[in-house]
């Protein structure tokens, strides 16, 4: 029912800023809340951050301060603003919506519904 298209990725050195969208077609009511969540070379999908319909944020400890997320509900685009980036930073990232408000799950992959199929962030030094 939802479709995600991410873009912005790319190549960056370190100390650089990057800003990706993530288009959302379809269903636009069950958008409850959308995220980002990356996956670097050989670990696991790590939460980065979420927003909820009225603009509620939530943020991983290494993004406070760097990243910011927001959402335009009008072209149904999903943004996450990247500055100071950081070699370890390097990974997929991954928009992702939630039909329901996962609260203080938010970081759980397993709470939302929908991904898109990643765009890459390369952070050199």
């Amino acid at each position: 029912q939802v479709r995600l298209l991410e873009s912005g990725g790319g190549s960056v050195q370190t100390g650089g800023s990057l800003r990706l969208s993530c288009a959302a077609s379809g269903d636009q009511q069950i958008m409850m809340c959308m995220g980002w969540f990356r996956r670097a070379p050989g670990k696991e999908r790590e939460g980065i951050a979420a927003i909820d319909g009225d603009g509620t944020t939530s943020y991983a400890e290494f993004a406070k301060g760097r990243f910011t997320i927001s959402r335009d509900n009008v072209k149904h685009t999903l943004y996450l603003e990247m500055s100071d980036l950081k070699p370890e930073d390097t990974a997929v990232y991954y928009c992702v919506v939630s039909r329901q408000r996962p609260g203080r799950n938010w970081w759980n992959p397993n709470v939302y519904n929908y991904w898109g199929q990643g765009t890459q962030v390369t952070v050199s030094s």
